[in-house]
């Protein structure tokens, strides 16, 4: 085993399921999922350009070949979903992406992607977490509309539109675990938050198309499923679904009324950021959360930011 490799966290799950830290920003942000059968193996969520050396490393170790993998999926083509997805199927020769409608130009022709991206990352930001976006020959990507379906050995992978995040978002739900692969629609939930009070989440309301009541409708969505796990991007499985969903809910209702509240604040982005990562800090706090406050900053500040700005976004462009 190369040192390389070692360097891989991954949790495997009950039902075939392994989630491969994607290596981007800090241990555990962001998953890619491997959803193995008896014949194949599935990815779901592609990280960043960086990423797809740790997929392609785990199918090797797990005893798969590239021409097993069959199906890539992506949740929406936000970049730390789908900015890797060009480079992994250049390195898989028999998958096909399977994408959003709204998304699958996007994979095909990634220039304007890239250059919104580069707007509000900026390109040094940009270049260091992506690097150029590759494209993907057309014939190679498959649009899932809402309802379709993947048949593998029995088991069901079926897809269902999840606007609310974002407008080119679907969530994927496994008929073998009961489980939704959620992308962003349920929000974050990071394993350093946990504790025994179970798992910790939060919206993300990251630009350009946070929409509060499509996000909740697209939560409750997920419920009408009856699950009994969900897999998030942000960071793995979690159980304790329904009090989860509530806190979602109720999370997602607070920043939208935080939102409105300093609609015309003279420093709007620093009030809304104020309020929010004092609110993220209690919230944490009350959850019985014991890292150092300075640790815990540096988990919650960057989705502070991003989550401020889709707040903004919203509020100059679709708010009430």
């Amino acid at each position: 085993m190369t040192e390389k490799s070692e360097c891989i966290r991954a949790r495997e799950y009950a039902g075939g399921i392994v989630a491969i830290d994607s290596g981007m920003v800090r241990p555990e942000m962001a998953a890619c999922y491997l959803l193995e059968t008896a014949a194949e193996a599935v990815v779901i969520e592609t990280g960043n350009a960086g990423s797809v050396s740790r997929i392609l490393d785990t199918l090797q170790r797990r005893g798969w070949s590239r021409d097993q993998v069959r199906h890539v999926i992506v949740t929406h083509v936000h970049l730390d979903h789908a900015g890797g997805a060009g480079r992994l199927l250049a390195e898989l020769p028999q998958a096909t992406l399977h994408v959003h409608p709204r998304g699958a130009r996007h994979m095909v022709d990634p220039s304007r992607l890239e250059a919104s991206a580069r707007g509000v990352y900026g390109d040094e930001a940009f270049d260091a977490m992506y690097g150029a976006l590759l494209p993907i020959p057309e014939e190679r990507v498959r649009i899932m509309n809402d309802g379709d379906s993947l048949e593998l050995e029995g088991r069901q992978l079926r897809f269902i539109d999840t606007p609310g995040h974002a407008r080119h978002h679907f969530c994927v739900w496994d008929s073998a675990t009961r489980g939704w692969f959620t992308g962003d629609t349920f929000g974050l939930s990071y394993r350093d938050l946990d504790t025994d009070k179970g798992p910790f989440v939060f919206p993300t309301t990251t630009p350009i198309q946070f929409d509060p009541a499509a996000l909740i409708t697209s939560v409750e969505r997920l419920m009408d499923a009856g699950p009994e796990c969900l897999y998030l991007t942000h960071f793995g499985r979690v159980g304790d679904v329904r009090r989860l969903a509530d806190d979602m809910i109720a999370g997602v209702n607070f920043l939208a009324k935080l939102g409105l509240h300093h609609r015309d604040a003279e420093d709007r982005t620093r009030a809304i950021e104020q309020d929010m990562f004092t609110w993220l800090t209690d919230r944490c706090r009350e959850h019985g959360v014991t890292l150092g406050d300075e640790e815990l900053t540096s988990i919650l500040a960057p989705d502070v930011d991003l989550n401020t700005q889709g707040i903004e976004f919203w509020l100059d462009h679709a708010a009430p």
